[in-house]
């Protein structure tokens, strides 16, 4: 049985669509808003994390930030939102 980050069990036949959410080569910017996302009780799935193993680190192949697809509108408002109150500031 495999476990969702907030301790609900899921079955192996248990699927989910995922849908992308952020693409971005700024290592940073993709950890904030994961602890963004997070915060909010949303959990999110990086893609392509362990490329930088072949691309030799220089960040060529973006990040691939990925949300359930029944959390992607609130997600990008989330995003949206924290994004203009740090423009704000």
């Amino acid at each position: 049985m495999l476990e969702r980050r907030c301790g609900k069990p899921m079955t192996s036949r248990e699927t989910f669509l995922m849908r992308e959410l952020l693409r971005s080569t700024d290592l940073v910017h993709l950890s904030w808003a994961r602890a963004t996302l997070a915060a909010a009780g949303i959990d999110v799935v990086i893609l392509d994390e362990h490329v930088s193993g072949i691309e030799g680190g220089i960040s060529a192949f973006p990040r691939r930030m990925m949300v359930d697809e029944a959390h992607y509108d609130r997600a990008k408002a989330l995003l949206e939102h924290a994004e203009a109150s740090l423009n704000d500031e």
